[in-house]
């Protein structure tokens, strides 16, 4: 198999300093919590890349299932970053981050799931668009659904003037080459995303406050506050199961989706904006689709969407973030 070798030009990192970098080292970063029946495809993808300058590094946030024993079994190669407790797809990747670009002293961290599988060119073609220009902070590319190979899940987010977040670009189209220009996008999935060491001595990691759901939104609009950019490239692509861990319907889901996003645009927003997506959220979000799992006798997760919308309320009043402006 051929080995792409990559070469920099001028880089700058944190401190302003200069310097000519070639081959960034790359370290890829796993993350599982008692998935270790999914690990052989992402692990052995990720293995076959065309890069030559990687590692691949397996968080086990807490699993009971073995994974540990596991992979360093079937894997010796790979590291197992190993977490006692579960600390939630955030605080799991920061624990990642940490080890990266501390102890392995990496230049970018690939962010990827463990219910994926990687095309054998995608570090390259990552590393090809970071590389470009300093502010490249987060570089992402095509997402497509396992089960339908041309299918695409998602090719970044759009942009949406009430609730910023305007959800995925080509979502359950067929992959037709129309998402085939490298550009700029404004948000994107954290399914897989390439991170740069400056971005993280400038921005920080994932806000463990978003424990899952919409922690990449605030991460993102963090990081695009200090000027990084969030970089699409059609050539890097990977074939992605979707929701293998908590499940597509999954209560916890749920909870989350209600609470996290109404806590970023309260972080982020003025009053007058906010107060235009709060009244969207509850009528759209909260009731339309609480009083739907109603119907169907779902109580549970009833129950869950509206203790995440009473959960975001008590954080905007814990935070003293609410005012009068905000509702009226």
């Amino acid at each position: 198999m051929m080995k792409f070798h990559l070469y920099w030009r001028n880089y700058t990192n944190s401190r302003g300093h200069i310097f000519k970098m070639n081959n960034p080292k790359v370290s890829v970063l796993i993350l599982s919590y008692n998935g270790k029946h999914l690990l052989d495809e992402s692990i052995t993808s990720y293995q076959q890349n065309t890069y030559d300058n990687f590692d691949i590094n397996v968080i086990d946030n807490g699993s009971k299932d073995g994974t540990e024993e596991y992979v360093a079994q079937k894997y010796p190669t790979v590291n197992v970053i190993r977490l006692e407790k579960n600390r939630g797809y955030s605080g799991g990747f920061n624990a990642g981050l940490e080890y990266a670009f501390g102890e392995k002293k990496s230049d970018y961290v690939l962010i990827t799931n463990n219910d994926v599988r990687a095309d054998e060119n995608v570090i390259c073609e990552l590393v090809r668009t970071a590389t470009k220009d300093k502010r490249n902070g987060f570089t992402t590319g095509k997402v497509l659904f396992y089960d339908n190979r041309d299918i695409i899940q998602t090719v970044g987010m759009s942009y949406d003037p009430i609730r910023i977040n305007g959800g995925h670009i080509g979502n359950g189209e067929k992959d037709t080459g129309q998402y085939d220009e490298e550009a700029e996008r404004y948000l994107s999935d954290d399914v897989f995303m390439l991170i740069s060491r400056v971005l993280y001595e400038t921005a920080g990691g994932y806000d463990e406050e978003f424990v899952l759901q919409a922690e990449q939104f605030e991460w993102q609009w963090r990081a695009k506050q200090h000027g990084f950019k969030i970089m699409f490239t059609p050539k890097a692509k990977i074939w992605h199961k979707e929701s293998m861990t908590i499940g597509k319907r999954s209560a916890l889901k749920l909870y989350y989706d209600s609470r996290n996003p109404m806590i970023v645009l309260l972080k982020y927003l003025d009053a007058s904006a906010f107060k235009k997506y709060f009244w969207l959220h509850f009528r759209k979000d909260i009731i339309y689709s609480s009083l739907i799992y109603l119907k169907n006798s779902d109580l549970e997760i009833f129950k869950k969407i509206w203790a995440g919308f009473f959960s975001s309320l008590k954080w905007g009043m814990d935070n003293k973030k609410f005012s009068i402006k905000h509702f009226i």
